[in-house]
This record gives structure tokens, sequence and C-alpha cells, in this order.
């Protein structure tokens, strides 16, 4: 199926690697140019950064100018934006309870989860404006409607994340711009299965393997297996596209059958 993504300008955060690297790497091998905004550039974007179509920004996205920052250097290099792809994030498990976080764990889960997607939202809206055209997919998660406490910081976050994505669709769907989230589940990316991953920091909190850990996780979802980049990536680019022109303010689960409820 031809997305008729060649041509097309996209941002794309957290890129760095995981899914937000995996999305960018498939939007550019659909032939578009592709901004990626992470507080490093990592070894695998910065070879990704090989292909001229990949311009990768330096930009840490929790600071209030950096989304902005972000959404320029775009629109200098590539003349417009046509899609954007919240997809930075961060986890780290609360083995001690609620509380046990503190005020500043609050803000910094907050201002990664949520504030950085609706300031790179403020920023490029007005550019998909003036186009009278977009999309903008945000990279939520399962924890949006599975609040969990071990998580309760980030549940809570992406929570306001769908409810502003959801809330923005009825308003800029006049000019054109869809708004969709995606709801993943776990990921076999660094943020579940690296070294300080989710996996790990329970196994050390619990005294067992993280290889258990992560085999429990994979085994709650119907599949009995995580989810792959590539295919929440695949999910993205589907959403980007003019393929899903009458679809907006919708959430798409990608768990392995993990959620249980309609």
């Amino acid at each position: 199926m031809n997305l008729n993504l060649d041509g097309k300008t996209a941002v794309v955060t957290g890129a760095s690697k995981g899914i937000g690297l995996a999305i960018a790497r498939a939007l550019a091998g659909e032939g578009a140019n592709v901004v990626t905004g992470s507080r490093q550039v990592g070894p695998e974007l910065a070879k990704l950064a090989d292909d001229p179509a990949i311009h990768p920004v330096a930009v840490d996205l929790t600071a209030v100018e950096g989304p902005a920052r972000l959404i320029d250097a775009a629109v200098t290099a590539y003349g417009g934006i046509d899609i954007l792809v919240n997809n930075v994030g961060a986890v780290r498990p609360r083995t001690g309870g609620f509380l046990s976080v503190t005020d500043d764990e609050w803000t910094a889960t907050f201002a990664v989860n949520f504030l950085a997607a609706v300031r790179t939202t403020r920023a490029v809206l007005p550019h998909l404006i003036d186009r009278g055209a977009g999309s903008i997919v945000t990279i939520s998660s399962v924890n949006a409607s599975l609040p969990d406490p071990l998580v309760i910081d980030y549940s809570a976050a992406k929570g306001a994340l769908a409810n502003f994505s959801k809330a923005l669709s009825k308003e800029v769907g006049k000019h054109g711009i869809r708004v969709n989230t995606i709801s993943p589940g776990p990921v076999s990316t660094d943020l579940w299965l690296g070294n300080d991953g989710v996996a790990a920091l329970l196994g050390r909190s619990n005294d067992r393997p993280p290889e258990e850990i992560a085999a429990t996780a994979a085994a709650d979802s119907v599949t009995g297996r995580f989810t792959t980049p590539d295919e929440v990536a695949a999910l993205a680019l589907l959403l980007a596209s003019d393929r899903t022109g009458n679809v907006t303010g919708a959430d798409f689960a990608i768990d392995g059958g993990l959620t249980a409820g309609l």
C-alpha cells in the first residue's frame, strides 16, 4: 500500500532509540523528510542520519523552550511540517509505593510524558493550520486506561495525554488536522529490557532475574510476547498517512490483547 508520505515532512520526538527511532526510520523509508528531537543524538540515530532525509536536533524537550526550538529547526530545514509524532516519554517503577514519590518526581514525570507533547503540539499547530492539513500521532500507553500503582505518576500523565489528545481533535478537525493516539503495552525496547529498564529495576527490587520479570509481563498478553518497535511504527505511519483521512480522536491499543475490556 502506498501511504503517500513521499516528500512530507515529519517531526518525531524521543527518536534516539526504541519506538521513536523505529518511527523515524520507517518514515524515511516511505520518502518523508524526518526531523528528530532528542536530548542526545545517540549512535543508532547518528548512523540513521547518514540518510539525508533524517535531520537530528539535540534538544531537551522537558525544557519550556525546547519543543519550540525543535519545531523552528524543522521549519527552517524543510519550509513546513505535515506530521508530528509525539513519542518522547519515560517511566520508572515506584517500588516504594505512592508515598515514596516526591513532588520533584511527579513534576519530572509530567514534564516528559505530558508537557513535552503539549508544548510540541502548541508549537507545530500554527504551521499545520496554515497548511490546512496535518496529522498528529501521539504515543500514549495502555496505562492511560489501566492505572497501575507501580507506575502511578506515569499512568496519571498518560491519562492526561489521552484526554488532551481527544479534546484537541475536536477543536482542530475543522482545520483538516487529525489527532490520534497509540497505546502500546510492553514493547521490546530499553525502556523495558535495558540495564536500567522496568524489568531490571523490578528484578532488583524483588530479587528476581529481569528475564523472569519480562517473561511474566509477556505472559499477561494473549499473544504471549512483547510488541516490537517496528510494529508500533507501522501503526504510526498508517495514522500519519492520508489512508486514514477520516480517523481522528481515536486511540489504538497495540498490546497483544493485554487490555481485557472493550
